[in-house]
């Protein structure tokens, strides 16, 4: 039986969830500092697109927020 975390209100994710290439790259873009449409013009895409990317990774990933999410990325060494 799995449990809500307290926090996100979300099921935690097993310590083997793997992200994609792109979403690393989208990760290591935003951890820089970069804002949302800055990271849309050097993806090639609307900043719209940017943002539902990342709320996909949060839900992957089971947090609940980018800063969260560039967080775990730098955890696991991927960024």
């Amino acid at each position: 039986m799995s449990t809500l975390s307290y926090k996100t209100g979300r099921l935690p994710q097993p310590d083997n969830t793997r992200l994609l290439g792109d979403e690393v790259h989208l990760l290591s873009l935003l951890a820089t500092g970069l804002p949302v449409e800055a990271v849309a013009r050097r993806l090639h895409v609307c900043p719209r697109t940017v943002r539902r990317r990342c709320r996909g990774v949060c839900d992957k990933i089971g947090v609940s927020s980018v800063i969260e999410a560039v967080a775990w990325a730098a955890r696991r060494r991927l960024i």
